[in-house]
């Protein structure tokens, strides 16, 4: 496992513990961004599908693909993006065969539902959450959902049409609208989301890619309403105190 490093925001200048991203490689290596050494983060004002990808050599078998940047979601609101070192080709000059990578595990079916929560009792046991890359906004919507999934929402159906409620995702007792712009999200969409998880009795879940503003975190902060944060891998990421407590409790905050 990768370790953390830390990493100033340049907005608040808040310090962070921050671990690089590892992805499979086709070769069956793993493949842990090369963060620069010395490289100075910079906040992430505006998003461009083209430059959230940077290409990156396997150093097992010199393969070139490209993946997502590495970023980080500060409490602050900002969005921060680490740079990636160059990586130097490693191929020796009379390469050795390798042996085929063993066939990879087949993935794990739908995680069951946590069960009620009750004080004092332990967070509910989960698998470890598998991502989506993200690379349009249908990879987005389906990200979301495999993630409220994940903690134990069931019935889940899509909505493709962009729908004025602000709801795109719709299940036993949730409601989530996922947010696959390059403009933070402000306080008004919060609110839209919130009223329409309200009109339906069910919890109301915001996904964003590229965060939201102050005066939105606040509102969702009164309004306990649960916001994240995905990054192109795919992974949700809590940035108000809402959504860490889902995770913890999962469906069963919403009974």
């Amino acid at each position: 496992m990768p370790e953390s490093v830390p990493v100033r925001c340049p907005a608040c200048r808040r310090e962070h513990a921050y671990t690089p991203s590892t992805f499979p490689c086709a070769c069956g290596a793993p493949l842990t961004l090369p963060l620069l050494r010395g490289g100075v983060p910079v906040e992430l004002k505006h998003r461009t599908w083209r430059d959230s990808w940077v290409t990156v050599r396997c150093p097992v078998c010199d393969r070139r693909d490209e993946w997502p940047r590495p970023e980080l979601s500060c409490d602050c609101g900002a969005v921060v993006r680490l740079p990636v070192a160059a990586a130097q080709s490693r191929r020796p000059a009379r390469p050795a065969p390798a042996a085929p990578p063993p066939p990879a595990p087949p993935p794990p079916a739908h995680p069951a539902p946590p069960g009620p929560a009750r004080p004092g009792a332990a967070p509910p046991r989960r698998p470890a959450f598998r991502p989506v890359t993200i690379r349009n906004s249908a990879d987005a919507m389906t990200a979301a959902t495999r993630y409220l999934r994940w903690l134990g929402f069931t019935d889940l159906a899509t909505n493709e049409d962009r729908p004025a409620s602000g709801v795109d995702v719709r299940g036993a007792g949730v409601v989530a609208h996922v947010d696959p712009t390059t403009t933070p999200m402000p306080r008004r969409d919060v609110e839209c989301v919130w009223l329409s998880g309200l009109n339906a009795s069910a919890l109301a879940v915001f996904f964003a890619l590229a965060g939201y503003t102050r005066d939105a975190r606040a509102r969702a902060d009164e309004l306990r309403l649960p916001l994240y944060v995905m990054d192109l891998t795919g992974t949700p990421q809590p940035v108000n105190a809402p959504a860490d407590d889902l995770i913890r409790t999962g469906a069963a905050q919403a009974r």
